[in-house]
């Protein structure tokens, strides 16, 4: 095989395994319906509708009522910053995955899980 072709089916192989992996998982950058599921240790999850814009530079801002979570995702960790308008409630960072269309993360300090999920695809994706 000469080295245009491996390069070719090397950039092939890539792409479709992206395609594939895109479609699995990690919605694609632009504003999302979503419902944001906060768990203690005491308690069961509580979930609720959240907006979602998800930034192609890993920064995502949920919105639930006049609370907005900003968050920015590094490799294996996000930033949390917890805003109730002008005013910072909260802020931790923790290791984060994606698990389906799913962000989930859980701050130890306080035993509190988040998880953000994301509606199914085409129901609600825009400004792409």
């Amino acid at each position: 095989m000469t080295r245009a072709a491996l390069v070719v089916f090397l950039a092939a192989l890539i792409a479709g395994g992206a395609s594939a992996a895109a479609s699995e998982g990690r919605p694609a950058p632009g504003r999302h319906a979503a419902e944001l599921c906060v768990a203690t240790a005491a308690a069961e999850a509580s979930c609720g509708p959240a907006q979602v814009e998800l930034r192609r530079d890993g920064a995502v801002r949920v919105r639930i009522d006049d609370l907005v979570y900003r968050l920015q995702l590094h490799s294996s960790q996000v930033d949390v910053v917890l805003m109730h308008g002008s005013v910072q409630v909260d802020e931790f960072i923790v290791p984060y995955e994606w698990a389906g269309r799913s962000l989930q993360f859980v701050d130890e300090n306080r035993h509190v899980r988040y998880e953000l999920r994301f509606a199914k695809r085409g129901a609600n994706e825009q400004g792409r």
